[in-house]
């Protein structure tokens, strides 16, 4: 299951490499609102699996929910001729750098309760031993 996205994103990075069609224009900036969007998205997922929260359905639909959402307001800003794609970029660059700030704090704080954890297990190890070898030698 988890080889088909693997599997995307190596044929999304081949055809890339393949076409080298430059984005240009409206396209140029429809796609970029779609990659902002899919970022959002994917960090928002990181950061819920992390908290042991990540549904596979609320990532798929959120994930569509948001590409479809900023490429509509890039295609309205065309015909009403304002640029509310950068709405859509700023909130969702707004987001992707909470998401990956929580992250950043979820994987440090994890690491050093892990440290913390060990330390204290060498503690208690070697009190033990300390103890063990107090008691050997006050038996005769």
């Amino acid at each position: 299951m988890t080889l088909i996205p693997i599997l995307a994103l190596a044929i999304g990075i081949a055809l890339g490499f393949m076409l080298r069609t430059p984005l240009t224009g409206t396209a140029g900036v429809y796609m970029g609102v779609a990659v902002i969007a899919g970022l959002d998205s994917v960090f928002g997922g990181v950061r819920s699996a992390l908290e042991g929260k990540f549904h596979t359905d609320i990532f798929a639909s959120g994930f569509v929910a948001n590409i479809v959402i900023a490429f509509f307001l890039a295609w309205f800003g065309d015909r009403v001729g304002v640029d509310l794609y950068f709405a859509a970029v700023l909130v969702m660059g707004w987001r992707i750098f909470t998401n990956l700030s929580l992250i950043r704090r979820f994987l440090l704080t994890r690491l050093k309760d892990e440290r913390e954890r060990k330390r204290q297990e060498a503690e208690r190890r070697s009190q033990q031993e300390a103890d063990a070898a107090g008691q050997q030698t006050v038996t005769p």
